[in-house]
Order: structure tokens, then sequence, then C-alpha cells
């Protein structure tokens, strides 16, 4: 199978084609010719289209997809679709499935289920048994079946004696653990962020201090132990600042953040959307220029959509009931478009496949085509004919983007919308 890419600039600066409109053939999966201008043969299929932009394949490093067990909210064939139209060559999973992914007959299976897909799915495998905090998994056993980190899925580690052991036992084998920063008893009943908003709107609050006293324990046990360490999913400026100390420190730690923490604050709970309810909880607008400033700086290693489908019986119900979520992937490069450059952006996107020891590729002759393919210029309100996924709970409808995944080109296919 021949492609070609006719006039895509590239954006990859490490790339010596680096901001340079050029004709880009690939070959059976692999890039055959970079050129100013390549003359195709009958046999190539030639991609054309308005302001075609192309960079490395993007990674997201939090998706739910839902199957097994949650199949109406999103099966694994459809949210890879999804992913790859969203300009997304590589997905990390989490295992919020049913039966909960703890074992390496879980793993295989979601692996797969994906291997025919261009894009790659990695799956996080559960830390402990059931996501329960109880006993740890078969952590060593996932491990070789595929996953490529372990936790548990929007569900701390109460236990801090788990976390030390976990840490502990993945270090023969260089595992990555992952521990969501929410001490539960201080966030309670909780359902948006503590301040003067969720006074006004008469909701329970989940204070900063209750993600903060987490990241700061799990940051003691680690300088304990040593470890692989990942955060996902930070919210507040004090954080930022708590993983800024501990990477001075040098401990080996990483974290993320989530795009709608960075785009959106708590002042978008007037209305009561549910779609809006999220974990963590949208903070002030003092915290997402925190995050924004720390990915910025490095210190919060990668965004991730945090894309998460809920079924419309779960979300169309009282803001207390309704469940914690959104979906994002087919928003995410025109959220991050809003906030930051193109450069900047497309640079978030592509971090984070070291981190879960993912290869990473170039746009080189020779070099195995892993290619996001979008517009970045393109400016649309998002609106629910943008859904791709089966589930429609989404932060942005009616928001203002800018930016378009056109697909991807990746495991030797071709995914390109209409």
């Amino acid at each position: 199978m021949n492609i070609l890419l006719k006039s895509a600039k590239v954006i990859h600066p490490k790339s010596e084609y680096h901001n340079r409109s050029l004709d880009i053939l690939i070959h059976d999966g692999t890039i055959s010719e970079i050129s100013e201008t390549i003359t195709p043969t009958e046999d190539t299929e030639v991609i054309q289209r308005e302001n075609l932009h192309v960079s490395p394949g993007w990674i997201d490093s939090s998706v739910s997809l839902g199957e097994p067990g949650y199949e109406e909210r999103e099966t694994i064939d459809n949210g890879l679709k999804t992913a790859a139209i969203s300009g997304f060559t590589a997905v990390v999973t989490n295992p919020n499935t049913f039966p909960v992914a703890d074992t390496n007959a879980d793993i295989a299976f979601l692996k797969a289920k994906a291997q025919k897909h261009a894009t790659a799915l990695y799956p996080i495998g559960a830390l402990t048994a059931k996501s329960e905090s109880i006993d740890l998994a078969e952590l060593f056993d996932m491990k070789n079946a595929g996953a490529v980190a372990f936790g548990d899925y929007k569900k701390s580690i109460s236990n801090p004696n788990l976390l030390k052991i976990a840490l502990q036992y993945t270090r023969n084998f260089g595992g990555l653990v992952l521990s969501f920063p929410n001490e539960n008893k201080i966030s309670g009943k909780g359902v948006m962020n503590e301040g003067a908003t969720s006074t006004r709107l008469g909701l329970k609050g989940i204070p900063a201090l209750a993600e903060e006293l987490h990241i700061a324990r799990d940051l003691f046990i680690l300088e304990y132990t040593g470890g692989k360490l990942h955060i996902p999913t930070i919210s507040t400026a004090k954080s930022v600042q708590l993983i800024r100390e501990a990477k001075e420190k040098g401990l080996d730690v990483s974290c993320s953040a989530a795009i709608p923490n960075l785009l959106f604050t708590d002042e978008t709970l007037q209305e009561f959307n549910t779609n809006f309810k999220l974990l963590p909880p949208l903070r002030s607008q003092d915290d997402a220029n925190a995050l924004i400033e720390g990915l910025k700086e490095g210190i919060i290693d990668f965004v991730t959509s945090d894309h998460n489908p809920i079924d419309i019986e779960h979300k169309n119900v009282e803001f207390d009931h309704a469940m914690y979520g959104s979906i994002g992937l087919e928003s995410a490069f025109g959220a991050l478009q809003t906030i930051l450059g193109t450069e900047t952006a497309i640079s978030l996107l592509c971090r984070g496949r070291e981190r879960f020891g993912i290869e990473e590729n170039d746009i080189q002759v020779g070099q195995k085509a892993d290619l996001s393919l979008f517009n970045p210029d393109e400016e649309y309100t998002f609106d629910e004919a943008n859904i791709l996924s089966l589930s429609k709970n989404s932060a942005y409808i009616g928001t203002k983007l800018k930016g378009r995944g056109y697909g991807i080109i990746a495991n030797g296919k071709s995914i390109i919308s209409r």
C-alpha cells in the first residue's frame, strides 16, 4: 500500500523538516521518501486536505472505553476509530471495565481486541484486585501480557502501606505505579471544587487539600521506597508546586493534567450541567493558570483528554447523583489550541510514550509511519454532530474550538475523515 501526503506542513521541532510543507510517501507502513514534490504512481492513494499539517503520532494517557462490561457507553472498536479520526495513534486505556482488568487474561483480551486497528491500545492494569484497594493484583503477570502501568482509575490508594509495597515490588521489573490523588475522608461527599461557587450553588465541595495531602503522602512514600510513580490529572496550584519540589529532589515521579481543567473553571457549573461534573473537579482560574504554567515549564509531564464515556442514564440526573466524567478525544486538539500555540499543543499531545515504555517514532525516511494529520487553524463551535463516541457526555458542547484532527496513518493503516 502506497500513501502520498501532498503539501503537508511538518510540525516536529526536533526534525530537520520542521515548519516545511513537503510531500511524504509511505510504502507498506514505512516512510520511503520526503521531498518538495513527489509524483504519485497509479497504485498510490493521495491524501490532500485544506491546510494539511502532520506531526509524530499523538498519545492520550487516560482513555476509558467501557468494553468489556459497559459496551453501552463505548466499545473498543468504536473507541479506537474515534481516537484515530481525532488524531491519536496511541491510547493508554484505564481498567474501569467489568470485570476490572486485573489479570493477565484481561490484558490479553484488550490487546487482542485492538490488534487490527490503526490506533494502538496500551492497557493499564488495575493496581489492586477488583480495584478494591485491599490486595495487589497480578502485576508481573499483567506486565508480561502487555500492561504498561498499574493503577485503580479514579480510586485513591487509601492504605499507604499498600502503595509502599506496590512501589517496592514493581522496582523489580521497572513497573510504573499510578496513584490517583484524592483523600476520600477529606473530599467526603463533595461533588465540585470547594469555594465561593460551591457555597453559592449549595453543592458540597471537594477541598484542594484532599488532592494536595494525598500527593504529599505519596511523594514521601516514593522518597522512602524508590520506584516509578505517576500521579494522574492533578488540578491545583499547590499540587504543581509539590511535584516541582519532588522533581528537584530527583524523585522518579511524573504527572498529567486533564484538558478540561485547563479550559474550564468551577464557575462553569452555574447551570448545574452534569457534563461538567468531573473528577478531579474543575477548580479556580488561578489553579487553571498554574496548570498551564506547569505544562509550559515541564513540571506537568503531559496532558490527557481523560476521555470517559458515560451513558445518558447516569448523566441525565440530578447533579449530586450524576457520574463523574466527560468524553474528550474529539475535542482534545481544538481545546488545547484555544489555550496554547500549535507547536506547544502538538508537543504536549506527543509526550508520554517514554514514561509508559512505548516506542517513539520520528518523521524520517526509513521510519515506521506513525503520523497525526490535522488543520490547526479551523475555528468552529463544538456540538453534538462533532461527537463520534457512543456516549454524548461532552463538556465541550457549545464551546468555540480552534483546530481539528483529520485522522492518522499508523500501524500500516490510514484512517482519514472524509
